[in-house]
């Protein structure tokens, strides 16, 4: 009889789930949940946590009403609650003999290819020593960055939970918050149980969040079940306040709304192309080369560019749009944008004429190309 396929379950619990009133910890429900996760452990999965939490930890010890607006101060708030956090993630975890160990990630740490690889096998020695990741994002780094202008912050965890979802390649993404699930106001004014599509109209039915302490809200859940179904998760929204929530959920059994999985899963080179990049550049396309590109699965050449915008290297990552400026793809373009306004729209002999010792001459070529 062949042993069953271990599952790997990333949870993500959001500041209402783990906090009363966003600025101390629900230590109960942390235990609660923490029981859950070492039951789920005992029958086998691999358990990744991605908890906020951090920055209203912090406001509470700094006597803070309202999410600082002072990029400096939110950084202040974080690092003092982050180590909280920690210390009350291993208490919990402490009765089932289960370590916990934290990770904080910016943006530049799932963009830059090296990195990215790097988190991918820490995240797997981690679990090989048996121990629980507790990921958070740096945002004592990440406000920095975003002070800076770079913008390479996640911009919640939601969106961050979905990353590391594709990241470790998960079975399962378990978002819980205060939301029961995406709740059809349109409609029945019911939770809807089951999303085998998002759709223009299940995108219209999230809103955003009204918490001092939160970031995001059902929209950003949304936006973050979209990155992972195309990565092959399934993906659940529901209420962390429910009694036995992940074992109810993983048995099909729970309330809450299940994001059924793409049934292709992108490879996870094109999964890092498609979702840990912020593009540089965007290459802009003639009406050929657009069902060249989508529906034969070959190689952007030069002769179906017609031009750049932005400045990149060659090397980057950078949209791709049709005539009308849709994007519908991302590459990672082998010409550099100066290069781009010499060869676009030429042929092949004519770029080679132009760069003899290139050893290759398609623009972005279709192993470095994902369709979004």
């Amino acid at each position: 009889m062949r042993a069953p396929k271990t599952r790997r379950i990333v949870v993500k619990l959001g500041t209402g789930v783990l906090t009363s009133g966003g600025r101390s910890l629900d230590e109960g429900r942390m235990a609660a949940v923490c029981a859950q996760m070492a039951a789920l452990r005992e029958k086998g999965a691999e358990l990744y946590i991605v908890s906020s939490g951090a920055v209203g930890l912090g406001m509470g010890a700094l006597g803070l009403a309202k999410r600082p607006r002072d990029l400096g101060l939110t950084q202040a708030c974080a690092a003092i609650g982050q180590s909280k956090l920690m210390q009350v993630w291993q208490a919990a975890f402490e009765p089932h003999a289960i370590t916990v160990a934290q990770v904080l990630l910016t943006h530049d740490d799932l963009r830059v290819r090296s990195r990215y690889l790097g988190v991918r096998e820490t995240l797997r020695q981690l679990i090989s020593c048996g121990a629980v990741p507790v990921i958070n994002e740096n945002d004592a780094v990440s406000a920095a960055e975003l002070e800076y202008g770079a913008g390479l912050t996640f911009g919640d965890n939601d969106t961050l939970s979905a990353m590391v979802a594709s990241l470790v390649e998960a079975d399962y993404l378990v978002i819980l918050s205060t939301a029961e699930g995406l709740v059809d106001f349109h409609g029945t004014g019911g939770v809807v149980p089951v999303i085998e599509k998002i759709t223009p109209e299940i995108e219209a039915m999230a809103g955003g969040t009204k918490s001092e302490t939160a970031v995001g809200g059902m929209v950003s859940k949304i936006s973050a079940a979209k990155l992972a179904t195309r990565a092959g998760c399934g993906v659940f929204i529901a209420s962390g306040a429910e009694p036995d929530i992940l074992p109810r959920l993983l048995s099909g059994r729970g309330p809450g709304s299940f994001f059924v999985p793409s049934g292709i899963p992108l490879d996870a080179r094109k999964r890092w192309l498609a979702y840990f990049q912020h593009p540089t550049g965007t290459l802009h396309l003639n009406a050929c080369a657009v069902p060249v590109l989508r529906e034969q699965g070959r190689s952007l050449l030069a002769v179906g560019v017609t031009g750049s915008s932005g400045a990149f290297a060659a090397g980057d990552v950078v949209n791709v749009a049709g005539p009308d400026g849709t994007v519908f793809a991302r590459g990672e373009t082998a010409f550099a944008s100066d290069e781009i306004a010499a060869i676009a729209g030429l042929k092949g002999e004519a770029v080679r004429a132009l760069y003899p010792k290139r050893r290759h001459l398609e623009v972005v070529h279709r192993n470095n190309l994902v369709l979004l």
